[in-house]
């Protein structure tokens, strides 16, 4: 499993901030060309990351792009150019139906193959963020091998539904557990939404603990100063690790000698205990945390 605690959106048009960007120590780096870009930018937006992919050192962070919609005209440009500067992966925006993400999975398909990369090789992250997106989770989550991530998008499905934003998030409650279920359910990891008021750093870690209770891996993010509190949530502290450690070897002895459920500080131990501390010892080695031998 691929760390993605955060995962910062940078203008595809602005090479200053992209470059910044790659020393900023975030888990993914996403360049993007779709709302952060003015339509008259959109050609030159394409150019300067299809050369930031080819020219700059990310280091640990991964490389993705976020395209335009599969509906919109911008879209096979997009894939054409970018797919030539070898990304990681791409974030697919407002996807409403299975079909969609097979369409851009078949689109990479041919594009690796003209420019020499492996079939296969370049993933999908797809942001669900319409009501009819909601609607569809079950086809979307289980469309393509390329899907790894599901995405929430709360600004744009609140608007689809007419709901008014409130603090508490209430208006999106619904669709933001339903995203993570399904992404549970296939295999794939959840990222949560954004939060939209930077200036407001204990209102962000508030939402961001919220959502990994939840069983988010994750976080989009709109400026660095986000990255840390994020990262930070999402990241097991060595008390978790160790009381996971403790618990995993428990249940490894007691298997040993044929036993099932057990007591431990007091506590009948069974399998749910189990898998909940598998997924604190599967976040903490993504994130490096884990001790040498464990």
């Amino acid at each position: 499993m691929r760390a993605r605690r955060a995962l910062l959106y940078m203008p595809g048009d602005d090479a200053h901030k992209i470059k910044k960007a790659t020393g900023l120590d975030v888990d993914s780096i996403c360049m993007d060309l779709e709302d952060g870009v003015a339509l008259n930018q959109k050609d030159a937006a394409r150019t300067q990351v299809r050369l930031a992919l080819q020219g700059y050192e990310f280091g640990k962070s991964e490389r993705l792009v976020r395209i335009n919609p599969v509906n919109s005209p911008l879209f096979l440009d997009d894939l054409n150019t970018v797919v030539a500067g070898r990304p990681d992966g791409l974030v697919i925006p407002k996807i409403e139906f299975a079909e969609h993400v097979r369409r851009v999975s078949i689109r990479i398909g041919e594009q690796e193959q003209v420019h020499g990369i492996p079939v296969g090789s370049i993933y999908l992250i797809v942001i669900v963020e319409t009501a009819l997106g909601i609607v569809n989770l079950r086809e979307i989550a289980g469309a393509d091998r390329r899907l790894v991530a599901l995405v929430f998008g709360a600004e744009d499905y609140a608007g689809s539904v007419g709901a008014v934003r409130s603090p508490g998030g209430e208006e999106v409650f619904f669709a933001r557990s339903a995203v993570v279920a399904h992404a549970a359910a296939y295999g794939l990891q959840a990222i949560d939404m954004v939060f939209v008021d930077f200036k407001n750093p204990e209102g962000l870690v508030q939402e961001a603990r919220q959502g990994m209770q939840m069983g988010y891996s994750g976080k989009q993010i709109i400026h660095p100063a986000q990255i840390e509190p994020v990262q930070q949530v999402f990241t097991p502290d060595k008390a978790a690790i160790t009381a996971a450690l403790r618990l995993t070897r428990a249940y490894a002895e007691h298997q040993q000698e044929g036993v099932g459920a057990f007591g431990l500080d007091g506590k009948m131990v069974d399998a749910p205990m189990i898998r909940a501390a598998e997924q604190v010892l599967d976040r903490a080695r993504a994130a490096g945390m884990m001790p040498e031998g464990d």
